[in-house]
């Protein structure tokens, strides 16, 4: 494989798709040297199968509004890959959706959920329609739209689509009820459920306890401990929720997060009443994070700042792809960061990784940072179709398990003869062997 041949002729076919190329040319720049101790690989055209998604279902949807007028969105499901498992990924519900987004997130699904230990394929899925600002009839109205284009297309192993922006436990309950009302069956086709109708305990802050575990291991690498340690964190959603109560409970000091707005210097780090005042914030609709200094007074409300230029040990960007920049970073460093873990699905720009890599920082991507929230939600298939609910206690353990497996996975095919850790190379590489192989087994399809 030539990964720069490979490139040229997606870019040519998708000139317009950024989002989507710079998560196959990470991956691919990663792999290229594996790849070509593989002859088998080559011949039977693994990537170039694998960087196309087995189809994209694009969908009207149709839905009525308060003021009784007709709205029209466009709906999307991206079936990537489903050697190992049932696709899976989320739903996004942002007006930033497109083909590319979601060919971008359904990608870096595929060996995410391969790193996970779980059997699941990588799907990714949404809509250009914006839940902000809408009434809870509005939301139920469109998603209702949303799946009855949808359910001919999903199924508990077929394809088993989650929450992820603008799509929490409120949707996933409009958008199960109409699945369960189309199909006269109750089935765990949808994930990130609520407790009273299948849903898993510790799934809401899955993605984050999962990321805080993943540093926990790279510290012990380091032979350091996580307690006393300053995180910044950007945004105020449910990951940055999830990491902020873990990491406090830790022992760690959470000193920043951000929103549009600004950034929240919050020296003292967190206490449980402003890790909950989290969640009212998240639920005002309102995405701006300067109220938090308002009821706080420990805290300090900086406009126009991101978390990025507060000082730190580690930053953790929970917000969005490509948040942090090249110039994000060098501030970070410049402040004496020393451990970057990506938690957003490609959070961090290229310039942003290459900066980290080059001054010796710690550096982890998203797709083995987050896979704690798709693992919990695995987790959740797990548990519906045994027909039985595990303890909080029970769902936490097999958490910690399955991140301490990714972390190994990510040192055995990451390690450097330095003794360091490549820890993109390691993801990309783990991911990438066990769906190949599971490709190669079942013919060319």
């Amino acid at each position: 494989m030539n990964t720069a041949k490979v490139m040229a002729s997606l870019q040519a076919k998708y000139p317009a798709e950024k989002e989507y190329l710079q998560a196959v040319r990470e991956v691919l720049e990663s792999i290229e040297d594996v790849y070509n101790k593989h002859p088998e690989f080559e011949e039977a055209k693994i990537v170039e199968r694998l960087v196309e998604p087995d189809r994209i279902i694009t969908f009207r949807v149709t839905w009525v509004d308060d003021e009784g007028q007709i709205q029209v969105n466009t709906g999307y499901r991206v079936q990537f890959n489903n050697a190992i498992g049932p696709y899976k990924g989320g739903l996004r519900f942002h007006p930033s959706v497109n083909p590319s987004i979601l060919k971008f997130l359904g990608f870096e699904q595929i060996f995410k959920n391969a790193l996970t230990t779980l059997p699941m394929g990588g799907g990714k899925g949404g809509s250009d329609f914006n839940p902000k600002g809408k009434s809870d009839a509005e939301i139920m109205r469109f998603c209702q739209a949303f799946m009855l284009e949808l359910w001919r297309n999903i199924g508990p192993d077929m394809d088993v689509p989650a929450g992820d922006i603008g799509v929490g436990g409120r949707e996933i309950g409009f958008l199960n009820g109409m699945y369960k009302k189309l199909t006269r069956e109750h089935q765990g086709v949808l994930t990130g459920k609520g407790l009273t109708y299948g849903g898993s305990l510790v799934r809401p802050e899955a993605t984050g306890y999962g990321a805080t575990y993943f540093v926990q291991h790279m510290l012990q690498r380091m032979n350091k401990d996580i307690k006393g340690l300053d995180i910044a964190v950007s945004g105020f959603g449910n990951v940055a929720w999830g990491v902020c109560k873990k990491a406090t409970e830790l022992g760690a000091r959470v000193v920043a997060i951000s929103g549009p707005d600004g950034v929240i210097y919050n020296p003292n780090g967190m206490t449980d009443e402003k890790i909950d005042y989290m969640l009212e914030l998240r639920a005002s609709n309102n995405d701006v994070v300067a109220p938090f200094a308002q009821k706080f007074k420990d805290a300090q409300f900086i406009p126009g700042k991101k978390s990025w230029s507060i000082k730190c040990d580690i930053a953790m960007p929970c917000a969005f792809q490509n948040e942090m920049s090249e110039e994000d970073a060098k501030e970070l460093i410049a402040n004496g960061t020393w451990l970057c873990a990506e938690v957003s699905n490609m959070g961090c720009q290229p310039g942003a990784i290459e900066a980290f890599q080059s001054s010796k920082i710690m550096f982890a991507p998203g797709k083995a940072v987050n896979a704690g929230g798709v693992a919990t939600s695995g987790l959740e298939m797990t548990q519906n179709a045994m027909h039985l609910n595990w303890t909080a206690k029970e769902v936490d353990q097999k958490l910690h398990s399955i991140m301490d497996s990714i972390h190994a996975a990510c040192v055995k095919y990451g390690s450097q003869p330095d003794g360091t850790v490549n820890y993109v190379k390691g993801a990309n590489i783990a991911g990438f062997m066990k769906v190949a192989e599971a490709m190669l087994a079942q013919g060319v399809l």
